[in-house]
């Protein structure tokens, strides 16, 4: 007994905790297979069931307080995007405030994404409701959430252009691609690039690639990131996830139990890293209209063929068509000969179709240039005013 208390029962503990943890058997091996074996073996399973029972009560209860402060944190930053996004459209902020404010705002983008990160580890729905959504955007607005965005090269090799996400998953599926792409950047050097591609297979899904040109991951590290990433959370315990706890898995599993895509991360990169695959199924996409909705709000719109128009008729051929009368032939119907009519002497011109214009695509560079004068321009009118003003 004083073998069961004081080792078999603390390491029974630890095993609940790490399953790599053994718990010792009988102190005396020949008591196996005796009465007294099994009541102390029905001991341990007691203790087993309750310590569980309790875990996950703690477990609960810490979850739910969690969960509630970080979608109140999330409720504030997202007030916080709104105020940040009109002071940005204020004309009559000097140039360099406005810089600051595109700075502030995507410090707000990072706070936000792990707030939303956190809630939905502990079980809270994602706060944000999308209509639906190009796929490229989603990967862009993503990538746009993370600090070193610029090192994220997107390569798109889809068969159509028109390929979306439904609504209701748009939002987890750019949380999912968010945090593996947090998670590429993290383990690659800042110097490195990491590849993201996204192409659709044959049996009609659609799946992202993430490469990383990091280290990769221990055989235990992968086994433990696959059973989060598998979608069943229901053994996922907040003593799980470490400490500081890692909660970018937990998140991502949350939304694949509930949105119904898939991740692997059990492939290696072609630069020696890590390869995280993301597989969105046909039931998540949609067909979109690219003549309603435009992929970017910087892409113009095609243009639209305009109605043929067409030269009228000379004056000759208008009045070769209507019959003459002799004017003999006007004297005996009772009516005044005509006076003879010179007749302007024209080319022979049919109607003629002025060819459609041809839709020529717009020029980024030309657009950041273009962009780049209005600035200055502005920014030359508000010194100017600034000037004059100044006493």
């Amino acid at each position: 007994m004083r073998h069961l208390v004081s080792t078999r029962l603390p390491a029974l503990a630890l095993n609940l905790i790490s399953s790599h943890h053994p718990v010792p058997g009988l102190l005396h091996e020949r008591l196996a297979g005796s009465d007294d074996a099994l009541l102390l073996d029905s001991v341990l399973e007691h203790v087993s069931v309750n310590l569980l029972k309790e875990r996950r009560r703690v477990d609960a209860a810490a979850r739910a307080a969690l969960r509630g402060t970080n979608q109140d944190a999330q409720a504030l930053s997202y007030r916080l995007q709104t105020e940040i996004d009109e002071l940005q459209h204020e004309f009559s902020a000097p140039q360099s405030l406005t810089s600051r404010l595109l700075q502030a705002d995507h410090l707000n983008e990072q706070l936000l994404r792990l707030l939303q990160k956190s809630a939905v580890a502990y079980g809270a729905w994602p706060g944000h409701v999308r209509k639906d959504t190009y796929i490229t955007e989603i990967i862009g607005g993503a990538s746009s959430r993370l600090r070193g965005f610029e090192r994220i090269q997107i390569i798109s090799r889809l068969r159509s252009s028109d390929i979306g996400v439904v609504g209701r998953a748009a939002e987890p599926i750019a949380m999912a691609c968010a945090e593996l792409m947090a998670n590429a950047l993290e383990h690659s050097r800042d110097d490195l690039m990491v590849e993201v591609s996204v192409l659709q297979t044959g049996n009609g899904n659609v799946c992202i690639t993430f490469d990383d040109s990091g280290t990769g991951m221990t055989a235990e590290a992968t086994v433990r990131g696959t059973r989060l990433l598998s979608g069943d959370q229901q053994e996922v315990m907040l003593t799980d996830l470490g400490d500081p706890p890692s909660q970018g898995f937990a998140a991502v599993g949350q939304l694949v139990a509930d949105y119904g895509f898939a991740v692997s991360i059990n492939h290696q990169s072609a630069y020696g890293g890590v390869r995280a695959v993301l597989s969105i199924p046909p039931n998540l996409l949609t067909s979109m209209n690219e003549e309603a909705k435009p992929p970017s709000a910087m892409a113009p719109l095609p243009a639209s063929a305009p109605q043929v128009r067409k030269r009228p008729l000379p004056a000759q051929s208008a009045a070769a068509a209507e019959p003459r009368r002799s004017p003999a032939a006007a004297a005996d119907a009772g009516a005044a000969p005509e006076l003879p009519q010179r007749n302007r002497r024209s080319l022979a011109v049919s109607a003629v179709e002025d060819p459609a214009p041809r839709y020529q695509p717009q020029d980024p560079r030309r657009a950041q240039d273009t962009w780049n004068d209005f600035q200055e321009g502005l920014a030359s009118g508000r010194a100017t005013t600034d000037s004059e003003e100044t006493p």
